[in-house]
């Protein structure tokens, strides 16, 4: 069977789900993926996790004997076109999993917050939620404090700069990372905003700024093709080689995008790594190529978010705490658990938490240190 067989034996049109109603045999789940705009370089990828989680759970026999559907929604276009569409398929689902940029998060949270569950699954911006919102990547402080402590422990890094996109999850980046860079005694030289979403970044003026305040470390919260962008700006400058970058939303696609990097300065901090070589990611490497083959997208840490956001959706349906006003607490029983019997269709069980530093090698990123685990 080809992938692209392999998609449509899960994947359900939206138009033909709305004209043929809800289906007591079947647990739908509204996928919420960038197929367009910033981020729409690793849809693709999430799509094919989401795909292999779905084929598991069918394989072991669905949910009570339900078998899962995905109803794909892009999530790429702007903020209330993405919460609309969702929002009219929201009675014909059983919840909503993906990722997607926290603008876009936020609308759809007013939307759908109380009527169906919906599992948002890459780094945010912390903060609360309305009720049925479950998160399972990491706030700022949690996912990039520990990295900035390493590189400013490990590399003596003093003058920092931040740099992200204008919108919700950079800004909240960029609160988190002057509390994180002032109380080690380091300082914060500059930070800019680039509008968001726009036709595109001048990097070169940003980076010619850089330039000019003598930073020797950028943290960067741009994403999608504005980070390509930057990077691509960035090892064609003189600062190449001599300032450190680190990421909160690098992963394997955009480095691919970027043409990769052998600067030997460019640093990522996210859950998970495709390369980074531990038995469990293996597994999931392995799992995701016999189903789509050695051609199918890399299996990047947003994908491998998605994977176990649909595998999280059947094992709450599987406890009967698939519904708006229980799947908050239930879930964070699940994540904290195990529980073997809920997982039971999960071939590598929960996600686990904390993440890893990798540093970019060529067209890789290769691990560096495991960042420690804390609340999101």
């Amino acid at each position: 069977m080809d992938s692209t067989s392999v998609v449509r034996a899960v994947v359900r049109d939206r138009v033909e789900v709305a004209l043929t109603g809800p289906d007591p045999a079947v647990l739908r789940l509204g996928l919420l993926l960038p197929l367009s705009g910033a981020l729409g370089l690793t849809g693709p990828s999430g799509l094919a996790a989401a795909t292999l989680a779905a084929t598991e759970v069918n394989a072991a026999g669905g949910v009570a004997g339900r078998v899962v559907q995905l109803v794909l929604v892009d999530a790429g276009r702007t903020p209330g076109e993405v919460a609309r569409e969702a929002g009219d398929l929201a009675d014909l689902l059983d919840g909503y999993v993906g990722f997607h940029t926290s603008d876009v998060h936020r609308a759809l949270e007013l939307t759908l917050g109380g009527r169906v569950p919906y599992i948002f699954t890459p780094p945010h911006e912390g903060g609360t939620r309305r009720a049925g919102v479950v998160l399972l990547g990491d706030s700022p402080t949690t996912q990039l404090g520990p990295a900035v402590r390493w590189l400013v422990a490990h590399r003596g890094l003093r003058r920092w700069a931040l740099v992200g996109s204008d919108y919700i999850w950079p800004r909240a980046v960029h609160r988190a990372a002057c509390a994180i860079v002032r109380g080690l005694g380091a300082d914060v030289v500059a930070e800019r905003l680039v509008p968001f979403p726009g036709p595109g970044i001048d990097a070169e003026e940003i980076v010619a700024g850089l330039g000019r305040v003598r930073a020797d470390a950028v943290l960067l919260s741009l994403v999608g093709r504005d980070l390509v962008s930057f990077n691509r700006a960035f090892v064609a400058s003189p600062l190449a080689g001599r300032v450190v970058r680190l990421s909160g939303s690098l992963e394997e696609n955009g480095l691919l995008a970027a043409g990769g990097d052998e600067t030997g300065e460019l640093y990522a901090a996210m859950r998970s790594f495709a390369g980074q070589g531990d038995e469990r990611r293996i597994a999931l490497t392995e799992r995701h190529r016999a189903l789509f083959g050695g051609q199918a997208p890399v299996l990047d840490a947003y994908a491998e978010g998605c994977y176990y956001g649909v595998h999280l959706a059947a094992a709450l349906a599987s406890t009967g705490s698939l519904s708006a006003d229980r799947v908050r607490p239930a879930a964070t029983a699940l994540l904290a658990t195990g529980e073997h019997r809920a997982w039971s269709a999960a071939p590598l069980g929960p996600p686990r938490p904390g993440g890893f530093l990798a540093r970019a090698d060529g067209l890789d990123l290769t691990v560096i240190t495991p960042l420690s685990a804390g609340p999101g």
